[in-house]
C-alpha cells in the first residue's frame, strides 16, 4: 500500500485571501515503511510573505527569488501523487492551498477524500491532549532536534514517523512476532510428558479435624443438591 506524507509551507493563512504555496514536501512511504523516495520544491509566490508567517517556517522573499512558480511544477508534484491516498496534518489547510493552486492554472482539484488527517486521528486516540507535530514528536519520542523552524520537507519526514506511530504501522509485525512465541508456547505445552498423579494419604488425626470442621458449616451445598 502506498501514501503521501505531504506538507507545505505559504505565504499566509489564507487562499482565498491571496496567499499562495512557497514549498511542498512529500514522502512516500509503502505498507508503512518510509521508502526514501521524496518530492521538495520551493516556489516563486508572486507577492510578499507575511512577516508572521517568515517566523513560523524562516523562508523570506529573497530565497524564492528565481524558483520555480506552482505551473512549472505541477506535472511532477501530481505524477509524484500519484491516485495515493494523502497523509496530512490538519489536511484542510493544505488541501485548501493546493486546490487553490489548482484552479487557479485551471487543474480539476484533488478530492478531500484522500485526504488521511493525522490531526483528527491524534484527537481521537488522545482526547484532550495536544494534536500538534511537536506535541506529537514529544509523546512517541521522536527527535525535533532538527526543527527550529517549519519546512515542509522536514515536517513531512517527522509526520511520516507520527503516522506511522499513531497508525500502528509496524504492529502487524509485531503481531507476527506474537503470534509465533504463542506457537511455539502451545509446541512445547505439546512436547512436555504428563507427570503421573500424586496421591496424599491423609493421618487419621487429619481426618478427625477435616470431619469436625465440615460440621460447623451451616447448610452446606452438598446437602442441597438432589
Amino acid at each position: 500500500m502506498r501514501q503521501i506524507v505531504l506538507d507545505t509551507e505559504t505565504t499566509g493563512l489564507s487562499f482565498a485571501a491571496g496567499h499562495r504555496i512557497i514549498e511542498i514536501g512529500c514522502v512516500e512511504i509503502k505498507n508503512y515503511m518510509p521508502t526514501g523516495e521524496t518530492f521538495h520544491t520551493y516556489l516563486y509566490p508572486g507577492r510578499l510573505i507575511d512577516p508572521g508567517a517568515t517566523q513560523v517556517h524562516g523562508i523570506t522573499d529573497e530565497m524564492l527569488f528565481g524558483k520555480p512558480e506552482f505551473h512549472q511544477i505541477v506535472g511532477p508534484f501530481l505524477e509524484f501523487l500519484g491516485d495515493s491516498p494523502l497523509v496530512i496534518h490538519n489536511a484542510p489547510f493544505d488541501m485548501g492551498f493546493i486546490n487553490g493552486e489548482l484552479g487557479k492554472i485551471g487543474l480539476n482539484p484533488l478530492p478531500m477524500t484522500r485526504a488521511i488527517d493525522t490531526v483528527k486521528m491524534a484527537r481521537t486516540l488522545f482526547p484532550g491532549s495536544p494534536a500538534n507535530l511537536d506535541a506529537l514528536c514529544r509523546r512517541f519520542e521522536i527527535d525535533l532536534s532538527a526543527r527550529t523552524k517549519h519546512g515542509a520537507l522536514l515536517d513531512a519526514m517527522l509526520l511520516a514517523e507520527v503516522y506511522l506511530q499513531l497508525s500502528g504501522g509496524r504492529q502487524p509485525d509485531l503481531d507476527l512476532l506474537r503470534a509465533d512465541k504463542q506457537k511455539h508456547s502451545v509446541s512445547m505445552m505439546k512436547e512436555r510428558a504428563l507427570k503421573p498423579m500424586r496421591h496424599f494419604q491423609m493421618s487419621e488425626e487429619e481426618l478427625l479435624k477435616h470431619k469436625a470442621f465440615v460440621q460447623t458449616l451451616k447448610n452446606p451445598l452438598w446437602e442441597k443438591v438432589g
